[in-house]
């Protein structure tokens, strides 16, 4: 068996150094062959040379694609791919010293499954303001954080693994390329490639498992550790949902759902009044909410997905 991890930078070289190394530490199965393909999507820093400077250490390949976006360095990965199997990891996370194990042993034991996912423990830098401490459980999905148990269960569309430290048998991943209107694209923060691509994984009859002994951490930067951070990443998660999962016949107002109208405004009053005198684990529900409404309203229903006219039905 021939695994390829695949990882997608750009402009990362530290936390790409720092991801590398624990590729290095990782445990190797002796009947596993494997290679790490790393896809640069237009670096302008040191990366090129921390790609190089790991290859004393892992079986490491560099992948030059200059069209910026995710997706676009996604499918170069895919294009490059020798292995049996791709296993998808974020540039700027820890893996487990038994992680490979886990996913080689998922493999073996399963050749039918087509996709698989592993825990994802978001680690921060420096100390996180006790503010995010409290309000983690209600906002962990900004930092990727997935758990779905001890036991190595079947996956659904509600229980998709994360972008950050998922797998897919290859011969399925080349009939499933990620779509390049999706997923992040420089500075922005968009997603859902993955959901889409696993989506219709599922809707073709193909089936995941989850495998709780890959686990990695995400490494979450003080950058991140802020309420702009979470209020950007839920307005550009709800414009990626509004491409992803828009129910057909909503009925809209001026072009937007008329439901997510109602919803950004009144959660975002619950929001403003509540952070005055409320604790974070309650007021960051009502920013999560209003900011979903707010992307969500940034991007028009198609004709095909509304079953009234933009002046709301009247």
């Amino acid at each position: 068996m021939i695994v390829t991890v695949a990882i997608c930078t750009r402009n990362r070289a530290r936390a790409l150094e720092r991801t590398l190394r624990s590729l290095a530490a990782a445990a190797v199965p002796p009947s596993l062959s494997w290679e790490v393909l790393v896809v640069d999507n237009s670096s302008a820093d040191e990366t090129p040379r921390v790609i190089a400077n790991a290859s004393d250490a892992l079986p490491v390949r560099a992948v030059d694609e200059r069209q910026i976006g995710l997706s676009h360095a996604r499918n170069a990965a895919i294009r490059e791919a020798r292995g049996d199997y791709i296993v998808w990891i974020d540039d700027d996370v820890l893996v487990d010293a038994q992680w490979l194990r886990a996913y080689h042993d998922a493999f073996r034991a399963r050749p039918e499954i087509a996709f698989f996912g592993g825990p994802i423990v978001p680690t921060f830098e420096g100390s996180p303001p006790a503010w995010l401490r409290l309000a983690l459980p209600r906002v962990d999905n900004a930092y990727a954080a997935r758990d779905l148990g001890a036991a190595p269960v079947a996956l659904t569309r509600d229980t998709l693994p994360f972008g950050a430290n998922f797998a897919v048998r290859s011969d399925v991943q080349r009939r499933h390329p990620f779509d390049p209107a999706l997923g992040r694209r420089g500075t922005a923060l968009s997603a859902g490639e993955e959901w889409a691509v696993l989506e219709a994984m599922l809707a073709g009859g193909e089936s995941g498992q989850w495998v709780p002994g890959a686990r990695v951490e995400h490494v979450i930067s003080a950058e991140r550790q802020s309420v702009r951070y979470l209020r950007r990443y839920y307005v550009e998660n709800g414009m990626s949902l509004a491409l992803t999962r828009r129910a057909p016949g909503e009925r809209v107002l001026f072009g937007r759902p008329r439901w997510a109208w109602r919803e950004a405004v009144l959660q975002e009053l619950a929001y403003r009044v509540r952070r005055a005198y409320a604790p974070a684990d309650v007021w960051s529900v009502h920013l999560r909410r209003a900011s979903l409404a707010w992307g969500l309203l940034r991007v028009p229903v198609r004709p095909d997905h509304s079953s009234t006219s933009s002046d709301g039905g009247r």
